[in-house]
């Protein structure tokens, strides 16, 4: 049994078929939890849980993860290493490093409202700089992701891979 108590952030998926659908909960730290669910890829919607006199807010999401679980929804079975590359000069530049943080954040943002995933940092040196995230779908996690660069200052990657397809 899927329970809340306990856990910081808890994600759920219904990858199965055509149907590709995400759920997940986490704590704000003040005494409310958000719920965000969708379609995997879209922003999706969400809304904020707060307790009551009678009821704690974990007890009112269990109700919500075991309608999901009972649903088919559940946590993913697998990741997949996404890699954004972009060529620097040599070791590259402290402008560099700035540039790769700022993807960091902005690609949390992006795969986390969309619900695909999350970046868990990068790296520079030898002429390349990657910024690693995991994923659940490569694929769409791909196409969000080159539509959410173009036309920003990130949009000059060199490639966009699967670290184990490679």
């Amino acid at each position: 049994m899927l329970t809340v108590k306990g856990s910081k952030v808890l994600k759920l998926y219904r990858l199965a078929g055509s149907k590709k659908d995400y759920w997940e909960t986490w704590d704000n730290g003040d005494g409310t939890h958000t719920v965000h669910w969708g379609k995997l890829g879209t922003h999706g919607q969400s809304k904020e849980i707060k307790g009551g006199l009678l009821k704690k807010p974990e007890t009112m999401i269990q109700k919500e993860v075991d309608e999901r679980v009972a649903a088919g929804f559940r946590p993913a079975d697998e990741e997949f290493t996404l890699l954004i590359e972009y060529p620097v000069d040599g070791m590259g530049s402290k402008e560099d490093v700035e540039k790769r943080h700022r993807l960091e954040d902005r690609m949390n943002e992006t795969l986390g409202w969309t619900g695909l995933g999350n970046c868990d940092g990068g790296s520079i040196g030898s002429g390349t700089m990657e910024v690693c995230c995991f994923v659940v779908d490569f694929e769409i996690a791909k196409e969000v992701i080159e539509k959410d660069l173009k036309g920003t200052e990130f949009g000059d990657f060199s490639r966009i891979y699967d670290e184990e397809a490679e």
